[in-house]
């Protein structure tokens, strides 16, 4: 059922990945919680967002911070359950599984 809630969102493909966009408030509140996990190629936007909570996360996950424009202000790797993290002056975000973000985005 919750993997049914992530596959029910706008997606396109960018990046070699899959981006799925979460446009409602619901989906910008559950994020990637409850999943059991996603695969590599699986990104997570969340727009209008400058902090994310893992509460309710299986897996660890990396985080990508964007301003306006959308360049990467922040990136945290393999934040795991039960943390808290924000970042001043984010207008948006990218979840992933912990290791994807940086190779899907080049951010080495």
């Amino acid at each position: 059922m919750a993997r049914d809630r992530l596959d029910r969102l706008p997606t396109v493909v960018a990046l070699g990945a899959r981006v799925r966009l979460a446009d409602t408030l619901r989906a910008r509140l559950l994020g990637l919680a409850l999943l059991e996990g996603i695969v590599d190629d699986e990104l997570l936007l969340i727009p209008r967002c400058g902090s994310v909570h893992t509460f309710g996360m299986r897996f660890a996950i990396d985080v990508v911070f964007l301003d306006a424009g959308g360049a990467v202000l922040r990136h945290v790797e393999a934040l795991p359950p039960r943390r808290l993290v924000s970042c001043r002056g984010a207008r948006a975000l990218i979840e992933s599984r912990a290791g994807a973000a940086g190779r899907l985005l080049d951010l080495s």
